[in-house]
């Protein structure tokens, strides 16, 4: 047998070991779908598929350190991987990496949009990015108030106490530095409510928002109309409603779609000041 014969061999006989897995997994035997898997990547470790299978079963079982470890491998081998991307977030974020875990998301979701924007993936992925950020966002604002409310209870400390320190050396003018204390007091207040007003939700901006269900956009697309739509919400539409504009009820074809770079920059800007926002998406 000639080495391109026996490598050959070596394919198909890892590709059937990848297909009990996939038998395997499908009756929830993920232990042995593990075993499975490994046999096929001992046979062809530079598949990517075979470790992100594998992955997705050490998912199942809760073991996120080999979730990540299976991810790391296949996105060295293949760095288009939605799947790995995807993985290797959710595994980042269970260790409270959040930063790195939303970064995982991101790329997972450019390349799942890239790839199929109307993926049943694209969906999970925005909706576990949206839970991370906002986890992020809690984590962080939960933080600051936490240090904002100690600084400020140290300059209200400090103020008081120089107002004791001037009250005994000016006896004669006690109401009126009582006085000058309440209005220090009062505008270190307003100063420390203003510190704060980012991490206060509000209401996001309307244009930011999807005609169709209210919701922050996500991948804003424009039509000739002149009216933003989430991009898989319009393209369902599309596909199930009608080809025309649910707002103005003019004649559309997906090929007139174009994407709303302005309001998707106006959009990433919000949302990186105002991160408690994903909630709503």
């Amino acid at each position: 047998m000639t080495p391109v014969m026996a490598a050959g061999a070596v394919a198909k006989q890892a590709e059937h070991r990848k297909q009990d897995g996939n038998v395997l997994f499908q009756n929830n035997q993920f232990i042995a779908a593990i075993h499975a898997y490994t046999e096929a990547i001992t046979l062809c470790p530079n598949v990517p598929i075979y470790w992100t299978n594998r992955a997705l079963c050490h998912l199942k079982r809760n073991d996120w350190t080999s979730v990540e470890e299976d991810c790391r491998t296949a996105v060295q081998l293949d760095q288009s991987s939605v799947k790995a991307h995807y993985m290797l977030g959710l595994a980042l974020l269970q260790k409270e990496q959040y930063a790195d875990g939303v970064r995982e998301l991101a790329k997972a979701l450019d390349l799942g949009r890239g790839a199929n924007p109307k993926s049943y993936m694209v969906e999970e992925i925005w909706q576990e990015l949206a839970k991370a950020k906002y986890l992020e966002w809690d984590h962080e604002s939960s933080r600051h108030t936490l240090e904002l409310k100690k600084l400020k209870e140290a300059c209200e400390s400090a103020l008081k106490d120089k107002h004791e320190l001037d009250c005994s050396q000016m006896e004669g003018f006690i109401r009126n530095r009582s006085t000058s204390l309440l209005k220090q007091l009062d505008a270190l207040g307003r100063v420390f409510r203003i510190a704060a007003e980012d991490d206060t939700p509000t209401e996001v901006p309307d244009y930011l928002c999807c005609k169709i269900t209210l919701d922050i956009l996500r991948d804003p697309v424009i039509t000739p109309s002149g009216v933003t739509y989430e991009r898989a919400l319009i393209l369902d539409h599309l596909q199930k409603v009608g080809k025309f504009d649910p707002v103005t009820r003019q004649p559309l074809k997906e090929s007139q779609l174009v994407p709303n770079l302005a309001i998707k920059e106006d959009l990433h800007a919000f949302l990186d000041k105002h991160s408690w926002a994903y909630r709503m998406g």
